[in-house]
């Protein structure tokens, strides 16, 4: 989608999910929904939904859940591209680039992932929480 196309209207969509791994597959599905409602290509779509599940993933096995007891996330599209954001209760460790993970490890490779399929990520912190924001080019 380019810039001249991206409707007017597109607004912020923020969900509020268990801090369960159910929650992957349903924030998923809501997210497609959405896209393919500004008609996004198929392959950006895809890329999207596999960021949306790494961060989401990563949030729910290696950080708490927010006071609710619950993870955020939020999207959004503009003319940078897809934005993806997951907001945890801020576990004891960071995200971090993992750039040469060993062959015959079994996790490690998520962020990796996020690096290629976005033009950038980053993480914001706060007293109890942590953001992790990603654009997938649209």
């Amino acid at each position: 989608m380019s810039s001249a196309t991206l409707p007017a209207d597109v607004s912020v969509v923020d969900v509020v999910l268990p801090h369960e791994v159910s929650a992957v597959a349903d924030a998923r599905r809501r997210l497609a929904a959405y896209l393919k409602r500004y008609r996004v290509t198929d392959g950006a779509c895809d890329d999207a939904q596999l960021v949306l599940s790494e961060l989401l993933s990563n949030a729910i096995r290696y950080a708490p859940a927010l006071p609710a007891g619950e993870v955020r996330a939020a999207w959004w599209i503009d003319n940078s591209g897809i934005h993806v954001e997951v907001t945890d209760g801020r576990g004891e460790t960071e995200p971090r680039r993992i750039d040469d993970p060993h062959p015959e490890s079994i996790g490690g490779r998520g962020l990796a992932i996020v690096d290629v399929l976005t033009s950038h990520w980053d993480v914001r912190t706060g007293i109890g929480r942590r953001t992790v924001h990603a654009v997938v080019p649209s």
